[in-house]
């Protein structure tokens, strides 16, 4: 009867006996609240800031991207009546999480966008300080965006912000992680769901955080991940009937143009590339950008 190392010699030729083969990990979508393989079969080749390789990632296919607006749409209505003191609580679980998994994201951070170990680990306390920052928010942004309006006459008139609906993220290409973050915080903490575009060169930080992000106590479908060519997913997003909105930061110049047009045949909301500094103070912008305001009138004393 063979030894377990016995085989491992047998099985891998120039490995050394005794010697332990790593577990190379399957990295795949998240929509739903589950892990499947893009419906293609298909997979890229991810590399590092030198070239080299890093992991297969699923390329998701129009269907994917279909399949996670279902998904996103049947999350909203439990998601959206949530209060927002629950939503805050839930983003602030997120940040624990990743907390507890600091050293696998700096790593993959590093590895993705070749910087140095610090760097790396910087840019990964930033993306989790930032969770925090938009849970806190999620009580209070109400208050400043909404509230009594004076009118004359006999009438209560008060505004209230209200979620724009399912949102379709383009993840920057750029800055993995953090980018990632101050993209898609803004547009849950308000009570959107997201379908999230991840970058195209380096998807495994927003794959990881997937699985962050399914322990977190968040509901199965506020947020799906998708890895690929960023326009070919985002051309059935963009053109979607049930897409309600669409953030643009990580498309070029060309490609924006193109998807924001698209998105007008439905009259989407649409946030435009800016250039934006990740590491800067993130402000109210991406909040409010995804809020519709309703305004009631009431008579006094009815």
């Amino acid at each position: 009867m063979s030894t377990p190392e016995a085989r491992t010699s047998s099985t891998s030729g120039s490995v050394a006996r005794g010697a332990r083969l790593s577990v190379l990990k399957t990295y795949k979508l998240y929509v739903g609240g589950k892990f499947p393989r893009s419906e293609s079969g298909r997979v890229y080749e991810v590399t590092d800031a030198k070239g080299q390789w890093l992991a297969n990632a699923p390329l998701a296919s129009r269907k994917d991207a279909r399949d996670a607006v279902v998904a996103a749409r049947k999350a909203f209505g439990g998601w959206s009546g949530a209060t927002a003191y629950n939503r805050g609580q839930i983003l602030y679980r997120i940040a624990e999480m990743l907390e507890g998994r600091r050293e696998q994201f700096a790593a993959e951070v590093a590895a993705a966008e070749g910087l140095s170990k610090a760097k790396a680990q910087a840019q990964t306390d930033a993306a989790i300080d930032r969770w925090v920052w938009y849970a806190g928010w999620s009580d209070k942004v109400a208050q400043v965006v909404g509230g009594g309006n004076p009118v004359a006459g006999p009438f209560f008139n008060l505004s209230t912000p209200e979620p724009t609906g399912v949102v379709a993220v383009l993840a920057p290409q750029s800055a993995s992680l953090l980018g990632l973050v101050s993209v898609l915080a803004p547009v849950i903490v308000t009570g959107n769901t997201a379908v999230v575009v991840a970058s195209r060169t380096a998807p495994l930080p927003a794959l990881s955080l997937a699985e962050v992000l399914a322990t977190s106590d968040l509901p199965g479908g506020v947020v799906n991940v998708l890895s690929g060519d960023t326009v070919e997913i985002a051309r059935p997003l963009a053109a979607h009937q049930d897409v309600n909105a669409i953030d643009l930061a990580g498309a070029d110049a060309e490609s924006a143009a193109e998807l924001e047009g698209a998105a007008a045949e439905n009259l989407k909301r649409v946030l435009r590339p800016g250039g934006d500094d990740w590491s800067a103070e993130p402000g109210l912008g991406r909040m409010t950008a995804f809020l519709e305001t309703k305004t009631v009138w009431h008579p006094i004393g009815a």
